[in-house]
């Protein structure tokens, strides 16, 4: 595979610390670190520390919330990575979710397809450096210009899960961004997309040979996020709506201990890669072959001390 990516910053490990965790990834034979934006750090500052710490890394946003900024702002952080970085930056955008959103950043939750439509429009335009003075269904920008003006614009990349957003991505943006999905399920989600576009994947990975150990941490993922409504209504579009009925159920009844055993173990086997280092990257192979272009694992507690998982998933020790 060309590209070969992991989710930063690691918890655990100060912001300071990554500097020389970033050196060790270039040399590992890692090309892309991916930043997400929930309750931790935020989606660029750990990028900055990536893009002085190495001249080769790639470095994107997998993603930061359209809400959560106004127009402007996003524009100018963007183009604040993209020159620090500049043909190493990838902008990843998305609606996020009604928990971030609302609960967390008290925005309201509306028309997430039109406002991460009308922000991807509004970037390619202001990203150019050219003035922006629009009227778009979801906001107004008037007279917004970038203070500095970018040799080369960064991709923007859509987060998208069922057809409307895969086909936005495809339609309007560079490529779309992946999440909790099987390796099999690429197979459906790719052709919504569309042709000659990049496809992010972030793929969760908890690498040990102890299965059980590897399904209780896995578990405990999918729960947090399956029980979303966005990604609740990803997984009955994918056909897994059956075996995550009993989940749901215990969940609204606020049976978090039910819930938690009531995820089959082949479903957590297919959204969470597990098993020995090299079980693991034949298993994120899979992804690639089903039409991911740049897999991005997200390592999740339970496995072996971070820096021997770092080294043991890397590309160069295949």
């Amino acid at each position: 595979m060309d590209r070969y990516g992991i989710t930063v910053p690691f918890d655990d490990v100060s912001l300071a610390e990554h500097i020389s965790w970033y050196q060790r990834l270039d040399e590992l034979g890692y090309t892309d670190v991916w930043t997400g934006e929930a309750n931790s750090a935020d989606g660029f500052t750990p990028l900055a520390l990536a893009a002085v710490a190495s001249d080769r890394l790639q470095l994107g946003t997998a993603v930061v919330p359209v809400y959560t900024r106004g127009p402007g702002l996003l524009a100018m952080q963007a183009a604040t990575m993209a020159e620090l970085a500049p043909g190493r930056f990838a902008l990843g955008v998305g609606s996020s979710s009604d928990v971030i959103v609302e609960r967390w950043n008290a925005t309201p939750f509306l028309e997430p397809y039109k406002r991460v439509r009308d922000t991807v429009r509004f970037l390619r335009a202001a990203l150019t450096g050219d003035k922006v003075d629009a009227e778009y269904e979801t906001f107004t920008v008037r007279g917004f210009r970038l203070g500095r003006r970018l040799e080369q614009p960064p991709p923007i990349y859509v987060a998208a899960l069922r057809p409307g957003m895969l086909r936005l991505a495809g339609r309007e943006a560079d490529g779309a961004i992946l999440n909790w999905l099987s390796a099999e399920d690429v197979s459906k989600v790719v052709p919504e997309v569309g042709p000659g576009k990049a496809i992010v994947a972030r793929i969760f990975v908890c690498p040990t040979e102890d299965a059980d150990r590897a399904r209780y941490v896995g578990r405990i993922g999918i729960a947090a996020y399956l029980n979303v409504a966005v990604y609740a209504a990803f997984h009955e579009w994918l056909g897994r709506g059956p075996q995550l009925e009993a989940m749901w159920t215990a969940w609204r009844a606020g049976d978090r201990k039910a819930a938690l055993a009531a995820i089959p173990d082949d479903v957590v086997d297919a959204l969470v890669v597990h098993g020995s280092p090299a079980e693991c990257r034949a298993h994120v192979q899979r992804y690639v072959d089903n039409g991911v272009t740049i897999p991005v694992l997200a390592v999740l507690p339970g496995g072996d001390d971070l820096a021997k998982v770092v080294e043991n998933l890397a590309p160069r020790s295949a």
